[in-house]
């Protein structure tokens, strides 16, 4: 690779490229924040995810217009990933820490991986039905998940609810001490005295903790915001839910004003410049550290094969949802640009992005459709447009990182809520009543298992489901395009006009139009039984049979023993050349057909069997 070229920077756009940086960056500020509070990191994570994403995604990227960064989808999933891995190390955040950045880490590198491999290309072929059913249960997961902390409510901080969860605590504590003496090897049936004396040491503060993982986890996700809501309802902070119901108003007025000012940035700064003039008493979110992000090498030093095998398979899912999202964004800048995007050098640069992100704290993302779309109406046209977003956003973190400390979460979620709502697929949920219903079955599925269970699974189950229609359907089209007739009701071929009318009795002709693979086997494997039985020679042309699979083969196999076994000669015309090779390869030829019964063209074989065939029949 030419090093010189690849970071041959093209500056006679710099004026737009500023522009649009410094727009997309203001326009990403808001949501970084709110997905980084939103997925259980903080709004550091995201972000140093932001700022890392957007600068190497489009240094090495494949779109010269592209602003990357966390964005609903990917954020959804890493929300499950952190919730699952902080339970796991007992409501420690701290502690979950480097395998969570590990499996991000891991997830950058997948990415880097498979447009290394060139795979960028096979992305387009996710079925829609999977990848609507998924964004419209990313907006349900956001909304639903959003309306606690709208309202300022946290379980966690609810006594009341919390005290229910000390039984279990304690339970689950106890377990903790039998199983550290289990592994010491002192733990002996017959003397518990070492036990009793451990669980007499154990503080009050030790149970809370555990009770308010505990309630936490209960309402966790989309069931869980659903089991306290009732709860919740009956502990609003009016003031909370004001902030929040004021951001929403904003975002969705101030766009009927004006689209030249993103509403997301104007709410922001309003509810909260308010809210901090009057000095109201509010929940800010979470501090953000001042002065440059650092590498956390704890992801290395701590790391553990244990921690993370598991989770590679939800690595694997993050990396294609974050490609598929990326690459979906490059076609919407290759429509506006008319340029065209280099998906495998797209792959490695998001990859990248999102290995450095996780070195750094940050949450991982991808290429975002608004911010691209923000940076490319306000003059960016080239990388240098994505690296500047990243660059403002870190100016912002350093400057005015103090001052971002002082948001009121309920502004964060009120900007969440519009973008849940903003991410469902509505096209494809009003075109329910006239998709075919299979895949609104899929697209359904996908919606529900995603939202109440796993995403990852339900996009797995999505893509097997589909996958297997999508199969079944073709086998179905094969198999009325290779029917089963008598040389006098299928249709002939061209070559077939000067068949001699007087041996249509003794030879049969069947004609295979299209691959043969195994979901086109088994109207094939009943030719034997429908031959008549006049018939002592069988055609079977397969001039038009361009591919067969082993389970093809196998199914032809079987049908040439039992018309062979029944005394009839079969004869095979215009092979090509993959199921030519498949049939050698198992000795189909010449061990069942011997050569002198293949015939390259269909005038061969009609000479062979005016040569062999006699008319036994046509008198009768």
């Amino acid at each position: 690779m030419n090093l010189k070229k690849f970071f041959d920077f093209d500056f006679s756009h710099f004026r737009g490229d500023f522009f649009g940086g410094l727009t997309a960056g203001i326009v990403a500020l808001p949501l970084a924040l709110a997905f980084g509070v939103s997925s259980g990191l903080g709004p550091s994570a995201g972000l140093y995810g932001a700022i890392f994403l957007s600068f190497f995604a489009a240094l090495f990227g494949g779109t010269n217009t592209q602003i990357s960064g966390p964005t609903a989808p990917m954020t959804a999933v890493s929300m499950v990933i952190i919730a699952t891995l902080v339970a796991a190390f007992d409501g420690d955040v701290n502690q979950a820490l480097p395998a969570i950045l590990m499996i991000f880490l891991l997830a950058g590198l997948m990415q880097i991986g498979l447009g290394a491999i060139g795979l960028g290309k096979y992305i387009k072929y996710i079925p829609y039905p999977v990848v609507s059913g998924f964004m419209t249960a990313i907006g349900v997961i956001i909304l639903v998940t959003q309306i606690l902390p709208s309202i300022g409510y946290y379980p966690k901080e609810d006594m009341a609810f919390v005290e229910q969860f000390k039984p279990r605590a304690e339970e689950i504590i106890l377990q903790n001490i039998l199983l550290d003496e289990m592994e010491e090897g002192i733990l002996v049936l017959e003397d518990f005295k070492e036990t009793i004396k451990r669980a007499e040491h154990i503080s009050q503060e030790e149970i809370l903790k555990e009770s308010k993982t505990l309630a936490g986890a209960e309402a966790s996700g989309v069931l869980g915001a659903i089991r306290v809501l009732p709860r919740a309802l009956q502990n609003i902070n009016w003031l909370e839910l004001l902030l929040a119901l004021s951001t929403i108003i904003i975002i969705y007025g101030f766009k009927r004003i004006t689209t030249a000012v993103p509403s997301t940035l104007v709410a922001l700064l309003i509810v909260s410049g308010i809210a901090i003039g009057l000095d109201l008493d509010y929940r800010p979110i979470q501090e953000i550290p001042a002065g440059l992000p650092l590498p956390h090498w704890e992801i290395f030093s701590g790391f553990t094969l244990g921690n993370i095998t598991p989770y590679i398979f939800t690595a694997l899912t993050l990396a294609l949802l974050g490609a598929i999202d990326s690459l979906l964004t490059s076609v919407v800048a290759d429509n506006m640009t008319k340029t065209k995007h280099k998906p495998n050098k797209e792959l490695v640069g998001q990859g990248i992005g999102n290995s450095i992100a996780a070195l750094f704290g940050g949450l991982p993302g991808a290429g975002a459709t608004i911010r691209t779309v923000v940076n490319i109406k306000a003059g960016g046209k080239t990388r240098l447009s994505g690296m500047i977003a990243g660059l403002v956003l870190l100016i912002i973190l350093l400057a005015l990182g103090p001052i971002a400390s002082k948001i009121p979460a309920a502004v964060l979620s009120g900007i969440l809520i519009t973008v849940g709502i903003g991410v469902m697929d509505y096209k494809g949920l009003k075109a329910i009543p006239y998709m075919p219903r299979g895949e609104v079955a899929i697209m359904l599925i996908v919606l529900v298992l995603s939202s109440v269970w796993n995403l990852v699974y339900a996009v797995g189950i999505g893509l097997v489901i589909a996958s297997l229609m999508f199969m079944k359907k073709i086998g179905d089209l094969m198999a009325e395009r290779s029917d089963v007739k008598p040389l006098n009701e299928e249709e002939n071929w061209a070559d077939e006009a000067d068949f001699p009318k007087n041996l249509k009795e003794e030879v049969y002709i069947k004609h295979i139009k299209g691959p043969l693979f195994f979901g086109s086997t088994s109207d094939f494997q009943q030719l034997a039984q429908q031959i008549p039985p006049t018939a002592s020679v069988v055609i079977i042309r397969m001039d038009r049979m361009q591919y067969i699979d082993q389970s093809g083969l196998y199914a032809m196999e079987d049908v040439l023993i039992d018309l062979i076994n029944s005394g009839k000669k079969v004869l095979l015309v215009g092979i090509l050349s993959q199921p030519r090779y498949m049939l050698e390869r198992i000795d189909i030829i010449p061990d069942l057909i011997p050569p002198e019964h293949v015939f390259d063209t269909f005038d061969e074989c009609l000479a062979w069997i005016k040569t062999n065939v006699k008319d036994e029949h046509s008198s009768n």
